[in-house]
C-alpha cells in the first residue's frame, strides 16, 4: 500500500483544521446524544464508563473524570439507568461503594448510531500506510494528553480571569 501524495501544510494550517475538527466533534456529540435520548454530559459519562471496560468506575471516579460533583453524578447515573445504558453495582471489596457498568444492550444501540462514522473513518484510514497510521496515532495520543493536561490546569485555576487590557490588541500604541 502506498501513501497518497498530499499537499503541504503549515503547523498553523494543521492547527486550524484541528480546531475545526474539535468544533464539529462537539456538534456531532450533541446530535448523537439527542438521537440516543441523552444530554451531552450523560453521553460523555457513558463514554467514560465504556472506556473503563473490565475495571468499572466508582461513582466518585466517574464524577472526577467528568468534573462533576458527587451529587451531580448521582443524577447522571440515575438518568443512564432509566434510559437503559448503565447500572450500579455494589463494589465487592467495599459494599458502601458503587461501581457503574454499561448495559450490554446499550453497546448495540451506540454501535448503530456510531457505525456509519466508524465505517467512513475506516475507509479514510485505509488510504494511509501503516507508517502514516503510526504517526497519526502517536500525534492523537500526545494531543489528547496535552488537552487533558490543559483542561486539568484550567479546572485547577478556577474561574477565568478578566483579560489584561494592556495585552489587548486594541490597546497598542500608534
Amino acid at each position: 500500500m502506498h501513501g497518497k501524495v498530499r499537499p503541504g501544510a503549515t503547523a498553523e494550517q494543521a492547527h486550524a483544521q484541528m480546531d475545526r475538527l474539535i468544533a464539529l466533534g462537539i456538534l456531532a456529540q450533541h446530535d448523537v446524544a439527542q438521537r440516543l435520548g441523552l444530554n451531552v454530559t450523560d453521553l460523555t459519562c457513558l463514554g467514560f464508563i465504556i472506556e473503563a471496560a473490565d475495571q468499572p468506575l466508582t461513582a466518585g471516579a466517574l464524577a472526577e473524570r467528568a468534573n462533576l460533583t458527587t451529587g451531580a453524578i448521582t443524577g447522571v447515573i440515575t438518568r443512564l439507568e432509566r434510559a437503559g445504558y448503565a447500572h450500579r453495582h455494589n463494589d465487592p471489596a467495599d459494599r458502601r461503594r458503587v461501581r457503574v457498568v454499561v448495559d450490554p444492550t446499550a453497546l448495540q444501540r451506540l454501535y448503530e448510531v456510531y457505525e456509519p462514522n466508524y465505517l467512513k473513518f475506516a475507509e479514510l484510514f485505509a488510504q494511509y500506510t501503516p507508517d502514516d497510521i503510526a504517526v497519526l496515532s502517536d500525534w492523537l495520543t500526545r494531543a489528547t494528553e496535552i488537552l487533558r493536561t490543559s483542561t486539568d490546569e484550567m479546572r485547577e485555576n478556577g474561574e477565568p480571569s478578566e483579560p489584561d487590557p494592556r495585552s489587548s490588541p486594541s490597546s497598542g500604541s500608534s
